[in-house]
């Protein structure tokens, strides 16, 4: 278990870190989102032990995590922490990084554990390729593996699925985090994919300004948020007037809603003009005026540019928000 108490920290004169606390049980995953330059990377760090506190304390299962103060070699034995730069050793293979760690006394074992994370990554095929024939997203996942080694109880993983490339991230996570769960290991990401937060993680940790927003379970984080910049790091998201929706709300009250939660109807307050659209594939993403404001909703299929419609949101969700 982990327990992060009104922790603060300053590069300097920078304060990035401001009175953050939460608890994380075994076995749990924590999703750390933010616009870039948030923090997340900082509170990896800072749990991990890399530096020294400026306020506040963290244990892991009722060990203070002390930084270089107070050891020569600064990181949590229990604890293991990929960076974004990977650290793996370039002139050798990629089996060779991943069993760096694993004791020589029984051979075998060694290399059967070496295979397992492997697979479990889909490198088998490169294990005998130095890394440094690698690409990044490669050696990426070469990195995941090698923190996997030892089975620590924590881990602190800072973009780990940045350099992969979209067909294969799919499979890897699901992957990795059932690897995970499996195992009874946990794990805090630091992320910007809303896939990562929402998909794997039991808990959301919202930063902004070294700062917590908003802490909840990632579902509630997602059909909940507590402002428009939580719910923007989550796709496209409208400001709109709670009195669309419901005549009887207060004049100034104002509902968050995902550009997926609103949809074509024959008849509505919302009525909005047509401004441009883009192709996702499965659907299109519209860009609409609202008098003078944009508003963003998905539809099936294209719509003429400077046609007017209406637009509707489930009951529920004004309801749940409003």
């Amino acid at each position: 278990m982990l327990h992060v108490h009104h922790i603060a920290f300053a590069y300097e004169k920078e304060t990035v870190i401001r009175n953050i606390g939460f608890t994380l049980e075994a076995g749990q995953n924590l999703a750390v989102i933010g616009e870039s330059g948030c923090g997340k990377s900082t509170l990896l760090k800072l749990i991990y032990g890399l530096y020294d506190l400026d306020q506040g304390e963290i244990f892991h299962f009722g060990e203070p995590v002390l930084g270089p103060k107070f050891h020569l070699i600064p990181g949590m034995a229990s604890m293991k922490y990929l960076a974004q730069d990977f650290d793996l050793m370039p002139y050798i293979s990629a089996a060779e990084n991943v069993g760096k760690y694993l004791s020589n006394t029984d051979p075998a074992e060694k290399e059967r554990r070496i295979w397992e994370l492997l697979e479990m990554v889909e490198m088998t095929k490169w294990a005998r390729t130095k890394v440094q024939y690698l690409s990044g997203g490669q050696q990426q996942r070469v990195a995941l593996a090698r923190v996997l080694a030892l089975e620590p109880q924590l881990l602190l993983l800072d973009e780990p699925f940045s350099n992969i490339d979209s067909f294969r991230k799919g499979a890897l996570r699901r992957n990795l985090f059932g690897y995970l769960k499996a195992k009874g290991i946990s794990c805090i990401i630091a992320t910007h994919d809303s896939i990562d937060a929402l998909s794997f993680s039991d808990q959301a940790l919202v930063l902004k300004d070294g700062m917590t927003v908003q802490h909840d379970t990632a579902r509630n984080v997602y059909l909940k948020p507590r402002n428009k910049y939580v719910a923007s790091l989550f796709g496209e998201v409208n400001e709109l007037p709670t009195r669309v929706f419901n005549p009887i709300a207060p004049e100034e009250k104002t509902l968050l809603l995902y550009a997926t939660e609103l949809y074509l109807t024959d008849q509505s307050p919302l009525e909005v003009t047509v401004r441009q659209q883009y192709f996702k594939g499965h659907t299109y993403l519209v860009k609409a005026a609202f008098g003078k404001q944009v508003v963003f909703f998905e539809n099936p299929f294209a719509l003429p540019v400077g046609e007017t419609v209406c637009l509707t949101v489930d009951p529920e969700i004004v309801t749940m928000r409003g």
